[in-house]
């Protein structure tokens, strides 16, 4: 983190006021300041952020920007989303793999075309940040041409986005499935081309193991070991069937998920999404890996896949944050994905059942997310040196949300009823580097 901070920053914010410490806990200031300045390499960072009364004298005779009845928060972190299924959310089928046969497949097809591909790109940023997405993990498809039209289109407006091309060298059909020794090449050229340029950076990407040879797999993890700082993402125990098939095609390994571990793909800043059909044992070995769940609630109910069992998680030590999974995921609404993860947490017939906290599900969007993505303190947060990306909500935007926030007496009460009644109207405007 870039320090010192600037002693005048070049914009003060006043409104409410959202962020988190160091424990996850949220702390509130109904009538807050956040003064944003940029670093020593220009880079727009948090500067201060706190109640008015207290923080208001320091910075005396500066412009402020007020915003009265709103709440300022940190910018949501999507820790899985696929670009290339902005147009395949919404598509009924019988569960994940027939979903993927008859809808995903066909229409990543088309991102061979670059053109079709920035068109997708522009369409799926604009959602985001019209979202109040400020940071995503994404999937591009198997053609580099995708990802170099999504970290264009990232890069123009100001995102941090880390994406990838997908590997998937077998039980593909044709127009997705690649070569083996082309797609290694392929990644590594992309990481050279974008990883660390401006606030992009880049993840190897397996689709998941079944789609993958054991020579792709053992090239991705010499990469991710070649590149350290570089992300690794995929898909583990999603489904059932998945699970089958997986351990048919790889019965040395003890699970799913140490398929993975066997070919170096498990390791600090490595992100699987879904997690559900786990033992102690593949806990224990996200944990010690450092290896991170991205939690993906309204794509698992959609498709049918299972429940993320939370206190599992909690119990054993992994780390994990929320994910939109988009397009088996229904929204890129981060209110809508804590509400279904409020739902996950709460099933108990098959897991352990708890209640999260409002608190914590906006934890696992933000603050958490970033922690999970190693980039704690970087993004997801309004401390002093984060990044500045934030958004400004509107607790009153529906009529019907108008209400239950005026009889808010508590600030869960105020987030939770954000969480269950809001959508994009509650986002009033995204802030990306201090940049509306």
């Amino acid at each position: 983190m870039p320090l010192p901070l600037p002693e005048s920053p070049a914009h003060l914010y006043r409104a409410a006021l959202l962020r988190f410490d160091a424990s996850g806990v949220p702390a509130y200031d109904e009538d807050g300041l956040l003064a944003v300045g940029p670093d020593a390499d220009g880079v727009p960072r948090v500067v201060a952020a706190g109640a008015w009364s207290s923080l208001a004298p320091r910075f005396a005779g500066l412009p402020v920007t007020h915003w009265p009845d709103r709440i300022i928060a940190p910018g949501f972190v999507d820790m899985h989303v696929h670009f290339p299924q902005t147009d395949v959310i919404g598509s009924p089928a019988e569960g994940l793999l027939p979903w993927l046969e008859n809808y995903t497949f066909p229409h990543e097809s088309r991102f061979a075309d670059p053109a079709y591909a920035r068109g997708v790109a522009t369409v799926f940023i604009d959602e985001l940040l019209r979202n109040g997405v400020t940071t995503a993990l994404t999937f591009a498809t198997s053609h580099p041409a995708s990802v170099d039209a999504l970290m264009q289109e990232a890069e123009a407006r100001g995102l941090r986005l880390i994406a990838g091309k997908v590997l998937q060298d077998r039980h593909s059909p044709d127009g997705v499935r690649d070569g083996t020794e082309q797609s290694l090449r392929d990644t590594e050229a992309l990481i050279h081309r974008w990883h660390g340029r401006g606030r992009l950076g880049y993840a190897v990407t397996p689709r998941f193991a079944p789609s993958c040879t054991e020579a792709q797999l053992r090239g991705a993890g010499e990469l991710a070991a070649r590149y350290p700082d570089v992300w690794i993402q995929s898909h583990v125990a999603e489904n059932r069937d998945e699970i089958r098939w997986a351990r048919e095609l790889f019965p040395e390994a003890r699970s799913y998920l140490s398929i993975y571990g066997g070919f170096g793909l498990l390791r600090e800043r490595a992100v699987y999404a879904h997690c559900i059909h786990f033992d102690d044992d593949d806990r224990a070995l996200m944990r010690d890996t450092g290896t991170v769940a991205a939690v993906s609630p309204t794509s698992n109910l959609f498709l049918g896949s299972g429940f993320f069992d939370y206190a599992g998680a909690d119990r054993v030590g992994f780390r994990y944050g929320l994910a939109s999974d988009v397009g088996g995921g229904t929204s890129f609404s981060p209110f809508h994905t804590m509400l279904a993860a409020y739902y996950v947490g709460r099933e108990g017939q098959t897991k352990p059942g708890l209640s999260l906290s409002p608190g914590h599900l906006w934890w696992q969007h933000t603050a958490g997310a970033a922690q999970a993505l190693g980039l704690e303190g970087v993004i997801g947060n309004l401390q002093p040196g984060c990044e500045a990306d934030f958004v400004v909500l509107n607790p009153r935007a529906t009529p019907m949300l108008a209400r239950k926030a005026e009889q808010a007496s508590s600030l869960d009460e105020l987030l939770f009823a954000m969480i269950v009644l809001g959508d994009d109207r509650v986002i009033e405007r995204t802030v990306i580097a201090a940049k509306p």
